[in-house]
């Protein structure tokens, strides 16, 4: 495979990777939920740190919409695998975590070290990124 195949194969790998799908079976109103003001969505996207771009590639802030992986509008204090409509990985539905600053700082030093079977692969090793990231994630009510 030349280079550019294998940059392109393993971008798409990642995105794959990142979570499951979106599942609207499960909430046939998931519609009426979604924000669909830009300017909310915004104002959200502009408190968030640079380390948050990562996360964005699978993750919406607006609440009810989810993309690759779930949206972490509100996410703090919720249990994994609970985002209405998401497909979660069965291991991260039956992990039992409550999702706060410690488990979060866990999750993202190595999601599938932390719940073996998630289907999340991109962590954040740096800790005050982390620490950025997961500051901003408690913004999102």
């Amino acid at each position: 495979m030349t280079t550019s195949r294998l940059t392109i194969a393993f971008s798409l790998l990642l995105l794959t990777a990142c979570g499951g799908s979106q599942d609207n079976s499960q909430t046939p109103d998931a519609d009426k939920t979604t924000s669909s003001n830009p300017v909310a969505t915004s104002a959200r996207l502009a408190g968030a740190p640079p380390g948050f771009a990562t996360c964005r590639s699978c993750h919406s802030v607006e609440p009810g919409r989810n993309g690759i992986g779930p949206s972490l509008f509100g996410i703090v204090g919720t249990r994994a695998g609970e985002v209405p409509g998401f497909n979660f990985s069965p291991a991260l539905k039956a992990s039992g975590v409550t999702w706060d600053r410690q488990s979060l700082d866990t999750w993202l030093q190595g999601p599938m070290k932390m719940v073996p079977g998630t289907r999340m692969v991109i962590g954040v090793p740096d800790p005050q990124r982390r620490k950025d990231v997961i500051d901003y994630l408690e913004t999102l009510k």
